[in-house]
């Protein structure tokens, strides 16, 4: 399941990102949560500072990612699950739902899709 994590870094974050441009990518990569990878993480504009996509097999899993990245990277995070809109449709009901949107990067294309 992938999850999307919204940071907001804290004024000693900001700092050491102006100081090394790389540090996201450093706390990224000194996280280490079995089953869990990062699939991205971007710079954004807004309320927020960065964007980072994970792939985890749970909540558990996703948290524990999450507050390790916090950590490293001195920021606050928001974590979401990333719901595919294919998993919305009705159980044994008669609403279909065709994903037109592409998929998270790493994630699998739901039925009806284009490219499924």
């Amino acid at each position: 399941m992938q999850y999307i994590l919204l940071v907001r870094l804290w004024p000693e974050g900001i700092d050491a990102v102006l100081d090394n441009p790389q540090a996201p990518l450093e706390a990224e990569r000194q996280v280490n949560v079995p089953g869990v990878s990062a699939l991205g993480i971007y710079a954004v504009l807004g309320a927020h500072d960065f964007v980072a996509i994970i792939d985890a097999p749970d909540n558990d899993a996703a948290a524990r990612w999450s507050i390790a990245f916090g950590a490293g990277i001195r920021g606050e995070i928001t974590t979401m699950p990333a719901v595919p809109i294919s998993h919305l449709q009705e159980r044994g009901g008669s609403v279909e739902i065709e994903q037109t949107s592409e998929p998270l990067p790493g994630g699998t294309r739901g039925a009806g899709g284009p490219g499924s």
